[in-house]
């Protein structure tokens, strides 16, 4: 298996530091709003990797954070006027419920940054013991130029990351820094309503990057097999964890750095993120979208790959795992009625084809499209079984079980999936199916036709199989 690893700008052979277990922490959400799709994308990523890994027989041990305290917390509490912890626990639970209708395995941990305070602080003392960090003024800040590797996962040329942060580094800050690039592991308290903790520094909080490196090492260890997030934390959030992780402990951090591409938007693919105020958030899409469209939709483009979010694309993705559904379907169906057996060594030596080229596909740095392809090069052929006189209950059983298998690696449900939603009018669509199947056995092709499009205006789709008539919804 290969991964393509950002500290090195290659793929490389996987290896876990455990044999048949895998470490692996990916940044969570900071829980001051519901999480847009863009967050969605790296939750979704990740949770297709870990799925992977777990088919392929690993034991992943997955830690996800909650950023329960920073700026745009306090003040987006201060402008509803409640505490920022009260604020957390509302959207830590709605970020739970809309995860949990994409289909994504909770967290092996779920940690907090402000249930880790002692922790935090204990990690800085020992950040000041060695010499990387200093306090000023009640702020404790890194002296990021003294970690030798400063920069290299996301190829930062220090002197230009120095001139570029003295100019946005007001005359307050300055003074307090020894170096403009210097980043913040503790932050002096403001204003008196601001949360804060007691620390050797004075009250204040923990900073944003601190918080990554005290918890990763604190649940996985020193050294861990992968860390993930989205591109946009290469710099600064995950070169400061580097930084700080290997600057505390004297080992090294991560041995492969995986980072999933952005969610586009609109013609010109502008990247969705709140600050631009072009966001949809999963909350609201939820409403309209059926959860399994937009996973498959998430799922269905290699993570290192750029996703561009449309109604038209939403649309394809849904087409596609209509096509997986009517096949599973198919399968359901004639292992219930089939009474008769064959062997297909066609189907057979298709399954195990796919299943080849499923996994080495998804042992190329998870190239989903490719293994998606192999899948779907396999539904004529096993379409064709079904509709056969007589099938191979056997091979199709296995279908049934590997598709299960593939689907469920991207999220997809296959049980839900194919289940037939109930509804009032389900006995007067049967009536009227009936009446088309007495229609034809009597040549009245009129008045079958005209059942079949009534049904058609209903919403269903009539299938003529040697087997008898099926419908189904659109």
């Amino acid at each position: 298996m290969k991964i393509y690893n950002t500290l090195t700008k290659r793929k490389e052979e996987f290896n876990p530091l455990v044999e048949g277990q895998i470490s692996m922490y990916v940044c969570g959400p900071t829980v001051y709003n519901y999480i847009h799709i863009g967050n969605a994308r790296s939750v979704i990523a990740f949770d297709t990797i870990r799925r992977y890994f777990e088919y392929r027989g690993y034991k992943v041990n997955y830690v996800s954070n909650f950023t329960d305290v920073d700026d745009k917390m306090i003040n987006e509490a201060r402008t509803e006027g409640i505490t920022v912890p009260k604020l957390a626990e509302r959207y830590i639970k709605f970020y739970l419920e809309d995860t949990a209708a994409l289909n994504v395995e909770p967290a092996t941990k779920h940690p907090r940054a402000t249930h880790e305070i002692p922790e935090i602080i204990e990690f800085i003392e020992q950040l000041i013991k060695n010499g990387y960090a200093y306090e000023a003024a009640g702020d404790v800040y890194y002296r990021a130029k003294k970690f030798k590797h400063y920069g290299e996962l996301s190829s930062q040329n220090i002197a230009e990351l120095e001139e570029g942060a003295s100019e946005h580094v007001n005359d307050e800050e300055q003074q307090r820094k020894e170096d403009p690039i210097d980043f913040a592991l503790w932050k002096k308290q403001k204003q008196h309503d601001e949360i804060a903790w007691q620390s050797p520094w004075g009250l204040g909080r923990p900073g944003w990057h601190i918080e990554c490196s005290v918890m990763s090492t604190k649940y996985l260890g020193k050294t861990i097999d992968i860390h993930g997030g989205g591109q946009d934390l290469e710099f600064p959030h995950h070169e400061n964890e580097i930084a700080q992780s290997e600057a505390a402990t004297g080992q090294k951090f991560v041995n492969y750095w995986m980072h999933n591409g952005f969610v586009t938007v609109g013609q010109t693919e502008e990247k969705m993120s709140k600050s631009l105020h072009n966001f949809v958030t999963v909350h609201d899409l939820l409403k309209t979208v059926n959860p399994q469209v937009l996973r498959f939709f998430m799922a269905s483009v290699q993570y290192r790959k750029q996703i561009n979010y449309s109604q038209e694309n939403l649309e394809q993705a849904a087409i596609i795992l209509q096509r997986f559904k009517n096949t599973l379907t198919n399968i359901a169906y004639r292992l219930e009625d089939a009474t008769s057996k064959a062997e297909s060594t066609q189907l057979r030596q298709a399954l195990e084809e796919t299943q080849t080229n499923f996994v080495a596909a998804m042992d190329d740095d998870f190239n989903v499209q490719n293994a998606l392809a192999a899948i779907y090069d396999l539904l004529p052929i096993v379409n064709a079984n079904t509709n056969a006189e007589q099938v191979d209950k056997d091979a199709l059983a296995h279908a049934k079980e590997l598709l299960g298998q593939w689907l469920g690696i991207f999220g997809i449900d296959t049980a839900k999936l194919i289940q037939q939603t109930q509804a009032s009018d389900d006995d007067e669509i049967a009536a009227l199916v009936k009446a088309r199947d007495e229609a034809r056995k009597n040549k009245d092709w009129a008045k079958s036709d005209q059942l079949r499009d009534q049904l058609k205006e209903l919403g269903i789709t009539i299938q003529d199989t040697p087997q008898g008539t099926r419908w189904t919804r659109d």
